[in-house]
């Protein structure tokens, strides 16, 4: 039993040791650097919203993303028309 928990607790031991040296490497990040960004945007009249941010066309994709699914699960039994029915007759005969 204690053989089979060895290699077991090197494995943690390795992984918390690699973890905090990942962490130490993260805080170690010099943080004085300052970054300054322009951006200039023309505030034209002709500028249309992108399609994909419209709130209509995520409603419609689910919708159809619905009834996709719907269409998938029914299977094909309904759109075959025909129906297979099997009967079985069991006939019991005591010879007393």
């Amino acid at each position: 039993m204690k053989q089979l928990m060895k290699p077991v607790s090197f494995k943690y031991a390795f992984l918390l040791c690699l973890i905090m040296v990942t962490n130490a490497i993260a805080w170690a990040q010099d943080t004085t650097v300052k970054t300054t960004t322009t951006s200039s945007s023309s505030s034209s009249s002709t500028e249309q919203p992108l399609w994909y941010t419209q709130p209509w066309v995520w409603g419609i994709g689910v919708v159809i993303l619905i009834l996709l699914i719907i269409a998938l699960t029914r299977g094909k039994s309904s759109s075959s028309g025909s129906t297979d029915q099997v009967t079985v007759t069991k006939t019991h005969s005591n010879d007393a």
